[in-house]
């Protein structure tokens, strides 16, 4: 009897660590909950949340050339602070942006797993290792359009 059971799935985290502790605790939660969901995943770093979009495309791009899948989803992580000028809101709204038309064009699971906090302490309270660590939030988003994706076939 052929083995039904779905193949874990494979996903990419793509990494702006800018704010290395901050970082550092929302990679953590996404390694975590990946794992104990029986998922690999490999892990590459940008230089700011302004590169997680292009990243992303650029391994969509490859999986393309490639002749098909390599991650079954992405998870994009970054923190950005605000400052004193509207590069904060800019950074943001493009970051956001970028992503989920990633996400529309080609169909592909991307999680957000951006920061958008006025201080660093709001962005460290969202990285700890607890129920409030938005990594564990973006794997758990990231897993459910997966599962959700391999419902619909796509």
């Amino acid at each position: 009897m052929p083995d039904t059971k779905p193949k874990p799935p494979h996903i990419l985290v793509v990494e702006a660590p800018y704010y290395r502790e901050i970082a550092a605790g929302q990679l953590a939660g996404v390694k975590r909950t990946l794992e104990a969901a029986g998922a690999s995943f490999e892990v590459v770093q940008v230089a700011g949340a302004f590169e997680l979009p292009g990243a992303v495309r650029l391994a969509i791009g490859a999986m393309a050339r490639a002749g098909g899948p390599r991650w079954d989803g992405f998870i994009a992580l970054g923190c950005v602070v605000r400052g004193e000028t509207d590069h904060y809101d800019h950074i943001c709204r493009e970051t956001a942006r970028g992503l989920m038309d990633l996400t529309v064009q080609f169909g592909v699971p991307v999680a957000f797993g951006v920061l958008t906090v006025h201080d660093e302490e709001q962005a460290l309270a969202r990285a700890r290792d607890d129920e409030m660590n938005k990594g564990v939030e973006a794997a758990n988003a990231v897993l459910a359009q997966i599962a959700l994706a391999r419902t619909w076939g796509a």
